[in-house]
């Protein structure tokens, strides 16, 4: 008995355990569901933790994560004070107003660098008249052929950009999202937010659908103020049949960016390791629209797939796969020392009937003698 109660106590104690570990294993191949799960356990532990984030985004000027926070509160239940969702909201209409989209837009059309919607916006409308990609092109590629150091992701990601905008115009804006797409990873690489495993598979990618010799001779010839036959030379540079993974590339960042927005976007190119990552990053803001920003504000890159602890998740189901049959094993004793005591008890009784019948046979049959 003491095994079956020392059992059961532990099983008690693993067992909610094991069971996290289970529904988070279980829920490895799903953004969204992998990241309720986490949350639970990160907000179960610090009942500020949103609040503190939400001071801390306005602080930095970020009034689109402090709205995410917001979002996240309100999905779970979580109480905000009304002065900081005060606070919040005219931050929100601050940076959503027209002086400031205006500015922004400006900002992104001139410079190329783009971190909110309006950036985005003119650094993208850069792009779509060219002026941006050749702009970065003939830049690195003066660097490539003096033998300066070049970012040949930032130049490779260029060439693919005119040749995307190419197809952009042929198919009257169908390949947009592709180019909006590439246009957020080249300035996440600018800016220095391009995740470094992303960028080594991006940099790979680069090398391989871009003929750099061909490519050379475009930029040393080219020029802004020729973009007509510079963007053709450098078109002619660029393998489109083996820049698949690019585009699809191009493609998740823009499904981010569309239910993130253009920050959010930023945040999955930081954090990812490689495209499977960013992949799932659009599944996640899929799943989680507004909130994502939050989640991978909290989870980082576990927001996304199972970050290490693995073995430990694997752990704490064998430990209770482990309890659970001392358990059963200790039942399993008890109710055959139970069942071979009972039999022995019946087993004396019989005999000592037995025993009291002989003696009373004997003592009749000596009786009459």
């Amino acid at each position: 008995m003491t095994g079956i109660a020392a059992c059961s106590f532990m099983l008690a104690q693993v067992a909610p355990h094991a069971r996290e570990a289970g529904a988070i294993l279980a829920a490895q191949d799903d953004p969204a569901a992998l990241s309720e799960l986490k949350l639970d356990a990160v907000l179960r532990q610090n009942d500020r933790l949103v609040q503190d984030n939400i001071e801390a985004a306005l602080a930095a000027g970020d009034a689109d994560l402090a709205d995410s926070f917001v979002a996240l509160a309100r999905d779970r239940n979580i109480a905000v004070p009304d002065d900081l969702l005060a606070r919040v909201s005219d931050a929100v209409k601050e940076e959503n107003s027209t002086s400031h989209f205006a500015r922004r837009f400006a900002t992104g059309l001139v410079t190329g660098s783009a971190d909110d919607v309006a950036s985005l916006s003119g650094t993208v409308v850069g792009d779509l008249f060219v002026i941006g990609d050749v702009r970065d092109v003939v830049r690195e590629g003066k660097h490539l052929a003096m033998g300066e150091d070049t970012d040949r992701l930032v130049l490779g990601l260029a060439a693919a950009g005119l040749a995307v905008t190419a197809a952009t115009y042929v198919s009257i804006g169908g390949a947009a999202p592709v180019r909006a797409g590439l246009t957020l990873v080249k300035d996440a690489r600018k800016v220095g937010r391009l995740g470094e495993g992303l960028a080594a598979w991006a940099g790979r990618s680069a090398r391989e659908f871009v003929d750099t010799p061909m490519l050379q001779n475009a930029v040393a010839s080219g020029s802004v103020l020729r973009p007509g036959q510079t963007v053709s030379a450098i078109k002619a540079a660029f393998r489109a049949e083996k820049a698949g993974a690019l585009v699809r590339l191009g493609k998740d960042v823009t499904r981010v960016a569309e239910k993130t927005g253009t920050r959010g976007a930023m945040d999955s190119l930081r954090i990812a390791e490689g495209p499977k990552d960013v992949a799932r990053a659009a599944r996640l803001a899929e799943a989680q629209g507004s909130k994502t920003r939050a989640i991978m504000k909290l989870l980082g890159r576990g927001a996304l797939l199972l970050v290490g602890g693995a073995f430990d998740l694997a752990l704490w189901l064998f430990g209770a796969v482990l309890t659970l049959f001392g358990l059963l094993s200790s039942i399993k004793a008890t109710t055959e020392r139970l069942t071979q005591a009972w039999c022995d008890r019946r087993r004396a009784r019989r005999l000592r009937r037995a025993q009291v019948a002989a003696e009373a046979a004997l003592a009749s049959a000596a009786g009459p003698a």
